[in-house]
């Protein structure tokens, strides 16, 4: 089955009123933060509330995702407390390279109840290095199902100015994309910073969709339902992908390996970019008739 992260919603660990409330925003994930949005004198605290809200709050079928504090600092300590609490996943911040992956995992395991289902593993990419080891990252370890994008971090660690824009990030979102691609994981992109800005979010997530990422990481819940219309397939990507789907069956029935559709050939790439629209749709409930 196709896991949904087309919003990852942070929400503050320290914040027992958000981490209550997370399940009604209707995001594909919440992210339970440790890191970014609590203090060091708040990181117990925290923990044990993101531990009791993973037990006791119903999140409304949402992924439950804690992002950890690096392995340098309260990392091993948060894995220890969170992962019997049985998240989905963890959100590793930091990551610099495989060997990073590989020790999060090994403390993952000796974490886990027995039984229990597995933890897995999404990869932050904010350095420079995290971003030219991205594939041994995506690769470092089974439970690696997502990379994804830390765009604040790496653009002050190149010495570049964040803009609406995003140019100075196009090419650290290319290579995080065809490293994930590679690997047959997921790419997740950069939150957009401006909660105030819809028209920037929503040019900005088209453009991350047209690149290839299949989520954005969410800093508020009022960009959640522009990143779903966004990543949602519409009305015109429904249908082309029936009639490829549509055309390489007729080709099949017809004893013929090749299919054409508007005068293009129809290979094995486009007929899983169509059996992937259609597959989403479906989760989705999507009629071709309610696309965007």
């Amino acid at each position: 089955m196709m896991d949904l992260r087309r919003t990852m919603l942070f929400i503050p660990g320290n914040n027992p009123g958000m981490l209550q409330n997370g399940g009604v925003f209707d995001a594909d994930a919440v992210i339970l933060d440790l890191e970014d949005a609590v203090s060091p004198q708040e990181k117990d605290a925290a923990r044990l509330l993101v531990a009791h809200a993973l037990k006791y709050v119903d999140y409304a079928g949402s992924e439950r995702v804690v992002r950890i504090n690096p392995l340098d600092t309260f990392g091993l300590e948060d894995i220890r407390a969170i992962v019997p609490c049985g998240p989905d996943a963890l959100l590793v911040p930091k990551v610099q390279c495989a060997a990073d992956i590989e020790a999060a995992a090994r403390a993952v395991a000796l974490a886990e109840r027995p039984g229990q289902k597995p933890v897995n593993l999404i990869a932050l990419i904010e350095t420079p290095r995290g971003l030219a080891e991205a594939y041994a990252i995506a690769t470092a370890d089974r439970r690696v199902v997502a990379l994804a994008l830390g765009a604040e971090d790496y653009t002050a660690a190149i010495g570049a100015q964040r803009t609406p824009e995003g140019s100075e990030i196009l090419t650290a979102r290319t290579l995080l994309v065809n490293a994930a691609a590679a690997a047959g994981i997921q790419a997740i992109d950069t939150p957009y910073t401006d909660a105030n800005d819809e028209a920037g979010l929503e040019r900005d997530t088209a453009f991350a969709k047209h690149l290839g990422f299949r989520g954005k990481l969410t800093i508020n819940p009022r960009q959640i339902d522009i990143i779903h219309r966004v990543f949602n397939p519409s009305a015109k990507e429904i249908d082309w992908a029936r009639r490829v789907v549509a055309a390489i069956r007729q080709a099949e029935a017809e004893g013929s390996g090749v299919a054409s559709l508007d005068g293009k050939m129809v290979d094995a790439p486009i007929v899983n970019r169509a059996e992937r629209i259609l597959q989403l749709a479906r989760l989705l409930g999507l009629r071709e008739e309610e696309g965007q």
